[in-house]
């Protein structure tokens, strides 16, 4: 890849869609003291910066005579909506594989993408069945199949959002600091591969979900890493395995700059940018400003950053789930096991234990045929994280059984 290839892929580009904006934030630029410059890929006509390698690649393919083959990928998410958008930009036909677990709002936005020119083929309750499934129906049909990351050509189209940050800032800036989010590496790859002797190593920073750090790893191992477990909350990064050209440009960066961002937090940035700025983020594209709060505020004041939003297709049924995660992170709200005694009066006892600003969010008897005490599920909010110290204090001031469940992974995917 040169800066050259780029600079012609990007030009190709606009004959698909527009230069998505470079914009300064001043709701973020004021709270961290810092000049913080967003590239929102989320205004792409997918909502994702992945249309761009799957363009680039779709191109290189038809320019070599490949007009005649059906084009396939695998894809629950981004990956498959911007194939979509490419095979009814070019005319050729493609073949989506997804998983039969696949939400149906994700199968409508990818068929209204590829309209006529796609067929989606839902297969297997897993990833790994279904991209098992896409290969070898490629094999059948002698078809090509479209990786969402891990090839040149998809690494050369990602690169495009390092030239137009280029193109966009004003001459007389220079980033301190570029934060990437990584899944499979392709972006990132992409990004540093073409600002690579502009800007030194120093100034890229990666941000990884802390349920799948697949470049962390591999980077302290100095090889390709395949997690054996994986979180797939942040599904639009969520990945057991970084891609091999990837890591192999992206292996000479330190693994001290690669910071893994917790499931909760991303949820936090989430909430703020809907609430505050009336941006819509999934958690992938919130992963780079989640990792600016996690940073230490004097390394970013004063300091210009850019921060890529990697998308913006997020499901608004995980609203809930994504409001919940961010209290509990938050520390405004709390989930606890209490032992209760079976008595008139105890309710009452107990409700007198609780703040001004503590509100019961959930109250369930977990065991209803207890005689003398009973364990009851409690999640109680609040408006200042300190007023929990208070209520355990009350707690044990009356000698009230409780254990806190909120960080109790199991029990907590069990019964909250």
């Amino acid at each position: 890849m040169t800066k050259q290839d780029v600079d012609s892929a990007t030009e190709a580009m606009r004959g698909l869609f527009t230069v998505t904006p470079l914009q300064l934030n001043e709701h973020l630029s004021a709270r961290y003291d810092a000049n913080i410059w967003l590239k929102r890929e989320d205004l792409s006509p997918v909502r994702s910066y992945k249309i761009r390698g799957a363009f680039n690649f779709f191109r290189k393919v038809i320019a070599a005579g490949g007009t005649s083959k059906t084009f396939v990928c695998a894809s629950a998410g981004n990956h498959a909506q911007g194939f979509a958008f490419v095979c009814r930009h070019f005319g050729v036909p493609g073949v989506v594989f997804m998983p039969v677990t696949t939400p149906q709002q994700k199968i409508d936005k990818t068929r209204t993408f590829g309209g006529e020119f796609i067929t989606i083929r839902l297969f297997g309750d897993f990833f790994d069945q279904c991209y098992q499934a896409a290969r070898d129906y490629v094999e059948e049909i002698d078809g090509v199949m479209v990786p969402p990351f891990d090839h040149p050509d998809i690494i050369e189209g990602q690169a495009t959002v390092a030239a137009e940050i280029h193109q966009q800032l004003p001459e007389d800036v220079q980033p301190d600091l570029v934060v990437l989010p990584v899944g499979g590496g392709g972006l990132a790859a992409g990004v540093t591969g073409y600002l690579e002797g502009e800007l030194p190593d120093a100034a890229f920073v990666f941000a990884e979900p802390a349920g799948a750090p697949s470049l962390r790893r591999s980077m302290e191992a100095g090889r390709v890493v395949t997690l054996s477990k994986v979180d797939n909350f942040v599904d639009g990064a969520a990945v057991a395995r970084i891609g091999d050209l990837n890591f192999a440009a992206l292996k000479r960066f330190s693994a001290e700059q690669v910071m893994l961002m917790p499931e909760n937090a991303i949820c936090v940035t989430m909430a703020d940018m809907l609430n505050v700025e009336g941006v819509v983020l999934e958690p992938a594209g919130a992963l780079s400003i989640t990792a600016i709060e996690a940073m230490d505020r004097e390394t970013v004041r004063g300091k210009t950053i850019v921060a890529i939003v990697s998308g913006g297709n997020f499901d608004f049924e995980r609203l809930p789930d994504v409001k919940e995660r961010a209290m509990r992170y938050a520390g405004l709200k709390k989930y606890f096991i209490l032992r209760l005694a079976q008595r008139p009066g105890a309710l009452r006892d107990f409700l007198n234990l609780l703040g001004p600003d503590d509100d019961i969010a959930r109250f369930e008897y977990l065991k209803k045929s207890a005689r003398n005490f009973g364990s009851i599920l409690i999640g109680i909010e609040t408006k200042n994280p300190d007023s929990f110290r208070q209520l355990t204090e009350n707690f044990e001031r009356v000698g009230l059984g409780y254990e806190d469940i909120t960080e109790n992974e199991i029990l907590a995917n069990l019964i909250i």
